[in-house]
């Protein structure tokens, strides 16, 4: 009898391994359609604060600007979810030692907070660059694997911290835009790196869904390159970014290398403007170049320029070129089995106004890109996550504690 059994359950094992194989994926626990992300690092303090409990909680930033109100405001203009931005370095850093328990029940308090104001929430660790005071960011997380080996610790202690909340509400994402593998050497790090990330998360939370992403600042032509069955697991949503095209969306951000910050006053899309008044426009966008660029790159930025602006100077091209990282996650979902549903558009958006620069983007080009992206994740049956509530692309705060205007929270209104 024991041979018989023993038979029957290698193939019911067999047969669940088919199954596995040839069934669809089941959804992720977690549920979204429509989200804002949690930005307000405007008044971050320098490392060599971050062991006073009085400056670095309660945590994350935005807990020192907004409350329950208006939480509960976003839900009423039409929001289900909140992408909500943690920066792991204080978690890394030995100058919060003392605060360390501190800073993850603070986390926990935000979830809930949220989840109070009727909002779901997805946790995301989002290293930025280190600079200044702050040692630890993106590129010592991704060079050091000692570092990296820390960063896996923290991940393991955050998702134990939410392990016990309701995995309908809560979702843990545990790296945003990860800056690897961008070169074409033919190094492909990341899919080991996310295997490990994975096994920390899930080894502590084993009911949350997991937010997963490709490699190279999430864009779709990374998500591209990652095999999702190498992720043996279903309750996962897979993310990718786009801010395309990129001329338009961050016109004047210092940080977007040395092209962007030479540019500002380009409408969006191009010819919502009469002609004369674009060609004046880059007028000036040519003057400054030949006036403050280096002069051994004044030619090269002046080239790009041109290249850029004729890929996009006709609505045909400028649907091209907006329309292709959909098109690309689309085609990688279905040969991977993958459910739209399963699939979210993690950051999108347009600037509003650079840290520093006079200069504010007319409110109805960023209402029009937010419209028209949103349509595209719709139709493709992606959720999707605008960038961001505050500072240089904020939809509801601009600066200085004032408002934004209203006409991208009026987009999202009218969804309903």
């Amino acid at each position: 009898m024991a041979p018989l059994t023993a038979m029957i359950k290698s193939l019911m094992a067999a047969l669940l391994v088919l199954m596995a194989l040839v069934l669809p994926g089941q959804a992720a626990t977690f549920t979204m359609k429509r989200g804002l992300n949690l930005d307000q690092w405007v008044t971050w303090p320098g490392e060599d604060q971050w062991g006073d409990a009085k400056t670095i909680l309660p945590y994350p930033e935005w807990r020192k600007f907004l409350g329950d109100d208006d939480l509960r405001a976003l839900k009423g203009a039409g929001f289900d979810f909140l992408r909500m931005p943690v920066d792991p370095s204080p978690f890394l850093s030995d100058q919060t030692a003392a605060l360390r328990d501190d800073l993850y029940a603070s986390v926990l308090d935000s979830v809930r907070m949220i989840n109070r104001a009727g909002l779901k929430v997805i946790v995301d660790m989002h290293l930025i660059p280190a600079g200044g005071s702050r040692k630890i960011g993106m590129a010592q997380v991704m060079d050091d694997p000692r570092t990296f080996d820390r960063y896996l610790d923290m991940v393991r202690k955050m998702a134990r911290t939410l392990a016990g909340e309701d995995p309908e509400k809560v979702a843990f994402e545990p790296m945003n835009e990860p800056i690897v593998d961008c070169d074409s050497d033919g190094t492909s790090l990341w899919p080991d790196r996310q295997r490990e990330l994975f096994a920390a998360a899930r080894s502590s939370a084993t009911k949350l869904t997991l937010v997963l992403t490709g490699a190279c600042y999430s864009a779709a032509s990374s998500l591209e390159k990652i095999d999702p069955k190498a992720i043996s697991d279903d309750n996962v949503i897979w993310t990718f970014h786009s801010y395309d095209p990129f001329l338009l969306t961050h016109q004047g951000a210092t940080w977007a290398g040395d092209f962007i910050p030479y540019v500002t006053g380009l409408p969006y899309p191009l010819n919502a403007v009469p002609k004369a008044q674009l060609d004046a426009t880059l007028d000036i966008i040519r003057a400054r170049i030949k006036a403050e660029a280096p002069w051994t790159r004044q030619s090269g930025l002046l080239a790009y320029l041109d290249e850029q602006v004729a890929s996009m100077d006709s609505p045909d091209k400028l649907l091209g070129l907006m329309d292709a990282p959909f098109k690309k996650v689309e085609a990688w979902a279905k040969a991977n089995g993958v459910k739209p549903e399963n699939i979210t558009l993690g950051e999108f958006g347009m600037i509003r106004q650079e840290y520093g620069n006079a200069y504010v983007m007319p409110a109805q080009y960023r209402a029009a890109y937010v419209r028209d992206m949103i349509a595209r994740a719709e139709a493709h049956g992606f959720s999707w996550s605008v960038w961001s509530y505050g500072g240089a692309f904020g939809i509801v705060d601009a600066f200085n504690g004032d408002k934004g205007e209203p006409d991208v929270m009026d987009v999202i209104r009218s969804l309903h």
